[in-house]
């Protein structure tokens, strides 16, 4: 995930002086971060909130770890989930994973220990998020992003390296809203965004005449309303 994209981490952790470690630790090492100390408001902070990834302690008032991981692994939430306990046992591990974790942490540990965690699950999520070669749309509508091509209607149509980068871009953090600065310092690679432009709304017209089924109602590349754009593929 990309450093502007923001990686958004939800810290459920009802000991207070652990939850304000964790949320300094993950604070510098470039994460949004928000804390969450009741297990039974939980699952109502991921509902709003949609983190990329949750810090979760096992022993909560209100919630146990385990009954939020469950929870939330039926909702089909996909956020990935790194537990922190200080239990040890075997058995206990074993139902955090059998209920949907992805890794754990023993207390006590050291913030470097934690941030090595983290960026191992957010390289995970990267990967997980990375667009196929060969994308089958709505409409009969093919990509091939490795040639940079759109097969419809028996056409092919090229797509210019940029409006490669930009599909590629949206699909990626296809579960967040993109917003304008973030394709102008991601794949445009300015220094900054607070520039006079035009050029991310052009591309995404171009785009959209490309790969939308009707580009005149765009249903793949969503626009969001004051934030930017969203790529949804519902079919």
């Amino acid at each position: 995930m990309s450093e502007h994209a923001q990686r958004k981490v939800l810290v459920v952790e009802d000991e207070e002086a652990l939850a304000v470690a964790l949320r300094d630790a993950l604070v510098h090492g470039g994460c949004t971060v928000e804390v969450v100390a009741d297990g039974a408001l939980a699952l109502d902070a991921i509902r709003a909130q949609q983190p990329d990834l949750i810090v979760l302690d096992l022993m909560l008032p209100g919630m146990s770890g385990l009954e939020i991981l469950a929870a939330l692994r039926a909702e089909g939430i996909r956020a990935r989930v790194l537990i922190v306990t200080a239990l040890a046992d075997e058995e206990d591990l074993l139902r955090g994973f059998q209920a949907g974790a992805d890794d754990y942490l023993t207390k006590p540990f050291s913030p470097r220990e934690l941030l090595a965690r983290v960026e191992a699950q957010f390289r995970r999520v990267e990967m997980d998020a990375a667009p196929p070669e060969m994308l089958d749309l709505p409409g009969g509508i093919q990509v091939d992003l490795a040639r940079l091509e759109v097969h419809r209607d028996g056409k092919v149509i090229a797509l210019t390296p940029r409006e490669g980068d930009i599909l590629k871009y949206l699909i990626r953090h296809r579960d967040h809203v993109v917003t304008r600065d973030d394709l102008l310092l991601d794949v445009w690679h300015y220094q900054s965004a607070n520039v006079e432009t035009r050029t991310v709304d052009i591309h995404i017209v171009g785009l959209r005449r490309k790969v939308e089924p009707d580009p005149a109602q765009p249903s793949l590349i969503q626009t969001v309303r004051g934030k930017g754009y969203r790529w949804h593929e519902s079919a």
